[in-house]
């Protein structure tokens, strides 16, 4: 007799248990916490919040899932699904569907009843025109989640760190405003950390900060960007440490942003320290060449522009070190081809550019690229040029290499040349070795970020 496949909660549960144990902690919250389980018949169904956590589960989490699935509860087969479980059982060609996260009608704000509340959100930033790449997948699914559960364990406080002009202002405006849209009665307020510095002196001055305090007591989701400039300002670390407390107490939402990983911003209180990474903390990189091609040609869309693919990967190619220095580029060319009404081309934009082109080329050097990565792993520079074939030599090599392909214009030739006269196939033989080290190993991946970190700040 066939024993029956237990109840969804208790199965998924099970599953979590030793999905949990074997995963890092940022994939099991990214990925796998916002999946929704049920069993029907002998299969289980995960459903995930929106079409790319369904992607990063099904590649590469779905075959160990299936794996764990079929050995605790007997299941034929595990099915991934865009949507939320019905609330009644399916009949086998329902389909079960739920909008993602990039639908166009999710990602309007609406304006909360409340007219009088002002939230200082800009409905501009939205999910739907934020654009989605590897260097940033695990923030974007980190913020969605928050808009969906807000004050949930999981992902409060929400931390986004990373340089300046990655996206993190984006990502946070964009949950509070689909906050908003999922419930308009719901009081969202962001601030920027210097403009809450700024109010907390008015009222010392005034003697209103009972009033101060009170003006947070009821809000449902609190934002706060840029927390590195409370640094060396003590008595508003203190206020912002017992506010803190209050709304996390009573599981009210709180995202933040910061230049750097809090641990790493000197004059902030270790306790307050403590508490902006109790939750969930998620980098954001410099995006790679693929998203930077991308957002060149959805910022071109969003002005009206005729930007041709190649001119797209001109610019991604040339321009590494941020988004708004490349939105500016954008900007730059497209109101120089309205202004001459001139078609855009690769020369017209290596003309109008060159000025923006030539700096970016001093900032990041194969050179620089060479000292930042020996001064990490304690070598000599000259180690990296050199024909060792020892793995203290050849990971920071092959690390080094990458790089230069990621963040500079060098050709293949160039860069080999630079390693000692490699040739192109030796290159990309060394870029494929350490984007797999960087997939499947902590420790270089943590190597790679912060690397990066330091050539774009």
């Amino acid at each position: 007799m066939t024993t029956p496949p237990p109840s969804p909660t208790p199965l998924w549960s099970q599953c979590m248990t030793h999905l949990e144990a074997e995963l890092p902690q940022e994939d099991v919250h990214a990925w796998l916490k916002p999946l929704q389980a049920r069993v029907q018949g002998q299969n289980l169904y995960l459903f995930a919040p929106n079409a790319f956590v369904l992607e990063e589960v099904r590649e590469r989490h779905l075959s160990r899932i299936r794996e764990l699935a079929g050995h605790i509860g007997a299941v034929h087969d595990v099915l991934l699904s865009v949507g939320s479980p019905p609330q009644s059982s399916p009949s086998p060609t329902e389909k079960v569907t739920s909008p993602s996260p990039v639908s166009p009608a999710l990602s309007t704000p609406s304006t909360p009843n409340n007219s009088t509340f002002q939230s200082n959100l800009n409905p501009d930033f939205k999910f739907d025109n934020f654009v989605e790449g590897r260097s940033n997948q695990m923030a974007l699914a980190a913020a969605w989640q928050a808009a969906q559960n807000p004050g949930s364990r999981q992902n409060n406080p929400l931390l986004l760190y990373g340089g300046t002009g990655l996206g993190k202002t984006h990502l946070m405006l964009a949950a509070g405003n689909e906050i908003l849209r999922r419930n308009p009665k719901a009081q969202v307020l962001y601030l920027r950390s210097d403009r809450f510095f700024q109010e907390f002196v008015d009222a010392l001055k005034k003697q209103t900060t009972d009033q101060f305090k009170r003006r947070f007591q009821d809000i449902d989701t609190l934002l706060i960007d840029d927390i590195q400039f409370f640094a060396g300002k003590g008595r508003s670390q203190e206020e912002f440490f017992h506010i803190f407390n209050a709304l996390f107490d009573g599981r009210q939402q709180i995202i933040l942003t910061c230049d750097l990983y809090p641990r790493e911003v000197e004059g902030l209180e270790p306790r307050l320290r403590s508490r902006l990474t109790s939750g969930l903390a998620v980098a954001i990189e410099p995006p790679d060449f693929e998203t930077r091609a991308l957002i060149v040609l959805s910022k071109a869309r969003e002005r009206g522009a005729d930007v041709p693919e190649d001119v797209a990967m001109m610019l991604a190619k040339r321009m590494t070190s941020n988004v708004r220095e490349l939105e500016g580029a954008i900007n730059m060319l497209t109101a120089n081809a309205n202004l001459l009404r001139q078609p855009i081309t690769k020369e017209f934009a290596n003309e109008t550019l060159r000025d923006l082109f030539r700096a970016q080329q001093s900032v990041i050097s194969i050179t620089a690229i060479q000292k930042a990565v020996a001064d990490y792993y304690s070598i000599q520079q000259r180690d990296l040029a050199s024909k060792s074939r020892t793995n203290s030599i050849t990971r920071p090599r092959h690390m080094a290499i990458l790089l230069c392909r990621e963040l500079t214009d060098h050709s293949l030739s160039e860069i080999g040349e630079a390693f000692g006269g490699r040739d192109h196939s030796t290159v990309l033989n060394g870029c494929r070795k350490m984007r797999e080290l960087i997939e499947s190993n902590a420790k270089f991946h943590a190597d790679w970020e912060k690397l990066v970190r330091k050539l774009t700040e």
